[in-house]
């Protein structure tokens, strides 16, 4: 019973990444997120008496740069009631749309796409599937019609090769791939202001975690170098995989399914696998995240929740309540409830991504 109950939430996983991809096609013609904030802001807690200058360069003198300001101040002075010891300072960030943006869909559902295009000269036989003709013509109702037809394709494109091979391809895809709008590498939209919050962080004895519904395949390929955490504090979806002797050498070959699906309630569970502590600082963006936040500030000691609020269509997207799979509804309602801080993108930050390299001729 619970090998189909486990079936059942990791088939149900590929489906929403099937719908994701499904409903979000067309989009990379004419991304359609730039939708007006639905909500109004919620009022952060109070700010801290005395702002540090130097720290946060990115962020605005607010209310939600004075809040985390003061936690940290809090949480590292020795002798304080709310001091906690360096091995207790965890804190955890969703890495799509809390670190990185997330529109017109994730980004590695994107790549994924991409993965199922190149292997297409090898499956003749995909011209005469539903899925694969919609998607090709960027038929947003015919996929919505053909969502389990276009998940096995998708789970077929990404299979069936080793996990150094597959790392290779993701590592290909992000060094020639552009944002179909803001015409960017991928992984130049990482966010400024949260490179130096997670600078701040470490530098008063946090360690830092990364909690995706991503999988930690894709990000630690390249999230070391984007934020500098360590592969091995990457928590993710988990793919199937499977050890076998090709040629010779041991390897890990990818197979089709989820083992483990790291979203929504599956995120604590995550946690405490991989960490075996309750963090003391959470950040996300999303319901994907609320029972995240729940759990790190449910604990009995100092702690603070985080949710970033995407109200910037000039400089990024605006999204909320209708976003679909990056919806920040019951979340925001409980963020209220709980004295959680919610992060304008808009009002909390200066710029949003690094400066662009210029080009050397």
């Amino acid at each position: 019973m619970r090998d189909s109950q486990s079936h059942a939430r990791s088939r149900g996983a590929w489906l929403r990444l099937a719908a994701i991809a499904a409903s979000a096609c067309l989009a990379l013609g004419a991304c359609a997120s730039h939708e007006p904030a639905a909500t109004t802001q919620a009022a952060p807690p109070a700010a801290a008496s005395t702002p540090v200058a130097a720290a946060l360069p990115s962020w605005q003198d607010g209310a939600a740069r004075a809040a985390i300001l003061k936690f940290v101040a809090e949480v590292t002075q020795e002798g304080a009631p709310t001091y906690v010891p360096p091995e207790a300072r965890i804190a955890v960030f969703d890495n799509d749309g809390t670190l990185w943006s997330e529109q017109p869909m994730p980004f590695q559902v994107l790549f994924m796409i991409d993965q199922l295009k190149a292997a297409a000269p090898h499956h003749p036989e995909w011209q005469r599937n539903p899925a694969f003709k919609a998607l090709m013509a960027h038929d947003n109702a015919a996929l919505a019609k053909n969502q389990k037809a276009l998940l096995q394709l998708l789970e077929t494109a990404n299979s069936g090769m080793s996990t150094d091979e597959y790392d290779q391809s993701i590592r290909s895809w992000l060094a020639s791939a552009k944002h179909p709008t803001l015409g960017r590498p991928y992984t130049d939209l990482v966010y400024q202001p949260q490179l130096e919050l997670l600078d701040l962080l470490r530098a008063n004895g946090f360690t830092i975690w990364i909690v995706s519904g991503g999988t930690a395949e894709f990000m630690r390929v390249w999230a070391t170098e984007a934020y500098g955490v360590a592969p091995e504090h990457m928590v993710g979806t988990e793919e199937k995989l499977k050890y076998e002797m090709r040629d010779g050498k041991p390897v890990l070959i990818r197979e089709p399914g989820i083992d483990f699906v790291d979203d929504k309630a599956g995120k604590p569970v995550g946690i405490f696998r991989a960490i075996g502590r309750r963090p003391i600082l959470a950040f996300g963006n999303s319901d994907g995240d609320r029972e995240m936040l729940e759990y790190t500030t449910g604990g009995s000691g100092p702690s603070l929740g985080l949710l970033l609020h995407h109200d910037d269509a000039a400089r990024e997207f605006a999204y909320d309540r209708n976003a679909g799979s990056a919806r920040l509804d019951k979340a925001w309602d409980e963020a209220q409830a709980r004295g959680w801080v919610i992060v304008s993108m808009k009002q909390d930050w200066k710029s949003v991504y690094p400066v662009q390299k210029a080009n050397v001729q």
